[in-house]
Formats: structure tokens, C-alpha cells, sequence
């Protein structure tokens, strides 16, 4: 059986998803093909889903500024009301003073854009969050080592993001963005995989699934996180990439909110503790949530394929993250049995994304994600659209990148700093946190 598009997508997670949403939009035929049963059943369903602003580039401050507008319009994003929709909780964040990423180093870029912060120092932290140890710890130990329980050597202080928080239930933005989609005509084929990307000279002409069914198309865009670079190799691109994408292993665990932490439809703010090692947020209810921001002290669990990791969460590291953030908040208890989700998402060598066209015509990624791209999915399909647009028209982006306006924040993104062949970014904190 053979069919046709004008896109073929790969990947019905929450970027590969808005990437046919806005693709579509442009009129342009979409076909998307997945792996898994249905919209964000990969990456995405292990997602923290949190919203900051954070990054150590303007472009990556821009970029998820832009992408909270979207997320606090999400029913206008997606043309769509009344529907169960994914829902923003505007907590704000606090991210505690490290030197691996100081904020001498983001605030100036939130200035540049307009972000609202505060600077407290370890009085105010103390007194705006109740119940946190304010301790200096830096660096994160092996909870099995001695130097774990060392005594704090200091005094934290933080930014506070009063316009940052999370999304509750990224799975189900993942199906919003891909009913969104099929209102403007996408298709979705689940449960089918890439056997081939076929070329005719030197242009993409399509893909053949496992199933032997081909679907003919001048566009190709992978979107297929952790399965990322097994396409580009079957497509045989990557010989002029600087970055590099590589699959690990995360895990998040979900744990009960300390006592007072969450009030009712009051949350408490998202916690960025890169001198502990952890980030927690509030889950409605009293849910909590931790996740790792992989110190060097905690081996990295790289894994070869995706479909080999476990998705379930280990004792070992349930009991190491969930101790870090009781350490942080003494008033969190540490469960004896694990809970929690374990996922896999691509890594790029800098932690920063990679939205951009290839060495073959036709064939366009986006990949890289690093764990910390689910906040700009509403912006990164709008970017793919862009540079899909602009290179099909005939426009060098290696020459010369094209550069987004965003529509909530009028800040101009240049789109070339998530270029395949950008300079390695030796700011990046070299973890989830970006």
C-alpha cells in the first residue's frame, strides 16, 4: 500500500504532536507515525512537565517566556474549549543559589525579556518557604557515603520565578495537541514503526514502515525522541552535526507533600536544588514530585535502547533522590517502597536542543530534548513550521538561521542556537535544568 503527504512526521509526542499541529496548520497534508498506542506515550508520560525560564542563552529564555503564554491560553493555543484540557498551575519557582549555574548568568537574559523575579537571600527563603533548610551542601554525595550527612558549610539564597510552575498531566497535553491536529486534517498512525527514510538523489522522498505500507513525501521530520538516532541513521544523516544525541534513563518519584506544603488548590512552588541534586514540585492534592538533576556523584544510566529500560522505578535511586529532598525539606517522609515513573529522553552533548533541517534536502529534527523541552513544546512545533517554511522556500538557515517572533512575547528567537552545527554550549549547567 503506498499513500501520500506532504509531511510525514515520526514521533507522536508532545513536540512531535505540535509540530503536526502547526504544520497543518500552514495546510500542509500531515501524516504522523508512532511506535507506541497513542499521543504521548513515550518521554512525554514521564515528563515533570515544570515551566521555568532558566537557561543559560537568550534564545532558551526566550523560547519557554514565549512557551508560558501558551501554556496559560492553552484552550486559545488549541482552538479548542470545553474539552479536557492539560492545565497550567501558575506556583512559581525557586531556584537555589549554585555555582554550576549561577544567576549571574540567566538574570541578566530575563531582564533582556522581561521575566519578573526576586532575589532573596537565605532569610527570605527561610521565611517564604516555610519548613526548607536553607544549608549549603554543595557537592551532592552518594547517600551511601559518609560525606552525605557532612553538616551544611553555609547559607542558600534563590531566585524566585513567581510566573513558573507546571503542567498537571503532560500525557493528556500530548492528545490535545494531537486533537488539535486532526482538526485541521493530520492523521495519526500508532502501533507502526520506520523500517526506511527513502531518497530519490539527494532529497528525502518518504518512508516505508515495518509493515511494508510506504507513504511518499517530500518532508520527513524526526521527532522521535529517545528513538531519535536510530532515524537519523537510517536516513544517514549526522556527519556535519557538532551535537551530539545520545538516550539515558531518568527516573521521577512520586512521594506524599510534606505537611502544610500544599494548601488545598494552593501548591507550593516548584524547588530547583542543583546543590542537593534534586527538583521537586507539588502535584494536586497531596501529591509531590522528585526527579534528579544528575550529579556527578550518581552514575548517568545511558542505555543503548530505549526498549530496554525498565519503567519501573529502583529502590536505590528512589531512596537517594527522595532522601536529598527530605534533607532540603525535613518535613518530607521517605517511603520504604518506590514510587514512580522511570522514562528515557535523547541527550544532547550540551543539554540544549537541536530544531533544524539536515545535510539531506527534505529530512528535518528535532531532537535532543534533554529531559527539559516538554515547557517549549508549543513553541518548538511553531519554530519546526518556521524553518520547515523558510529552507522549502529556498532559504540557507546554516547560512543564515531564521529567527522567530513570538506572538505573546514579541521577543525575537534566533532560531540558529538550536542548530545541528552550533558550537557546543559550555554554559549549559550539564543537566535536565538545561
Amino acid at each position: 500500500m503506498t499513500s501520500s503527504a506532504d509531511v510525514v512526521v515520526v514521533g507522536g509526542g508532545v513536540i512531535g504532536c505540535s509540530t503536526a499541529l502547526e504544520l497543518a496548520r500552514r495546510g500542509r497534508s500531515v501524516v504522523v507515525v508512532d511506535k507506541l498506542s497513542g499521543p504521548g506515550q513515550g518521554s512525554t508520560s514521564a515528563s515533570s512537565a515544570v515551566v521555568r525560564f532558566n537557561y543559560s542563552t537568550f534564545p532558551g529564555v526566550a523560547a519557554s517566556w514565549e512557551a508560558k503564554h501558551c501554556w496559560e491560553k492553552w484552550p486559545d493555543h488549541l482552538g479548542a474549549h470545553g474539552a479536557a484540557l492539560a492545565k497550567f498551575h501558575r506556583t512559581g519557582m525557586v531556584f537555589l543559589d549554585v555555582d554550576v549555574a549561577p544567576k549571574d548568568r540567566f538574570l541578566p537574559l530575563f531582564d533582556r525579556a522581561g521575566i519578573p523575579y526576586e532575589v532573596w537571600d537565605p532569610d527570605t527563603l527561610a521565611q517564604r518557604v516555610p519548613g526548607i533548610d536553607v544549608g549549603r551542601y554543595w557537592p551532592p554525595n552518594r547517600i551511601d557515603e559518609g560525606g552525605f550527612w557532612t553538616d551544611a558549610w553555609g547559607r542558600l539564597g534563590a531566585v524566585w520565578s513567581p510566573d513558573a510552575g507546571f503542567v498537571d498531566d503532560p500525557q493528556l497535553a500530548a492528545v490535545n495537541l494531537a486533537d488539535a491536529a486532526r482538526r485541521h486534517g493530520a492523521t495519526f498512525l500508532f502501533k507502526r514503526q520506520v523500517q526506511a527514510v527513502r531518497q530519490q538523489g539527494d532529497r528525502t522522498s518518504g518512508v516505508t514502515l515495518t509493515d511494508g505500507e510506504r507513504i511518499d513525501a517530500p518532508v520527513v521530520v524526526n521527532v522521535a525522541g529517545p528513538w531519535s538516532g536510530a532515524l537519523n541513521r537510517l536516513a544517514g544523516v549526522g556527519a556535519d552535526f557538532t551535537v551530539g544525541v545520545r538516550p539515558m534513563r531518568q527516573e521521577v518519584h512520586h512521594v506524599t507533600a510534606p505537611s502544610g506544603f500544599n494548601r488545598g488548590s494552593d501548591l507550593g512552588p516548584v524547588i530547583a536544588d542543583v546543590d542537593l541534586g534534586t527538583y521537586m514540585r507539588a502535584a494536586p492534592g497531596d501529591g509531590f514530585l522528585v526527579g534528579g538533576t544528575e550529579p556527578e556523584c550518581d552514575p548517568l544510566q545511558w542505555v543503548d535502547d530505549p526498549d530496554d529500560a525498565s519503567p519501573k522505578p529502583t529502590a536505590a535511586l528512589f531512596d537517594a533522590q527522595v532522601t536529598r529532598a527530605a534533607r532540603r525539606l525535613p518535613g518530607l517522609g521517605v517511603p520504604a517502597t518506590p514510587r514512580g515513573v522511570a522514562g528515557v529522553y535523547d541527550v544532547a552533548s550540551d543539554w540544549t536542543p537541536i530544531y533544524d533541517r539536515t545535510e539531506l534536502d527534505g529530512f528535518y529534527i528535532a531532537i535532543g530534548t534533554s529531559g527539559n523541552q516538554f515547557k517549549n513544546a508549543p513553541v518548538a512545533g511553531r519554530f519546526m513550521a518556521a524553518i520547515i517554511d523558510a529552507v522549502e522556500n529556498g532559504h540557507d538557515h546554516d547560512a543564515e538561521p531564521v529567527a522567530y517572533l513570538g506572538e505573546h512575547t514579541e521577543l525575537t528567537i534566533d532560531l540558529g542556537a538550536f542548530s545541528r552545527k552550533r558550537p557546543v554550549n559550555a554554559d549549559s549547567s550539564g543537566t535536565v535544568m538545561g
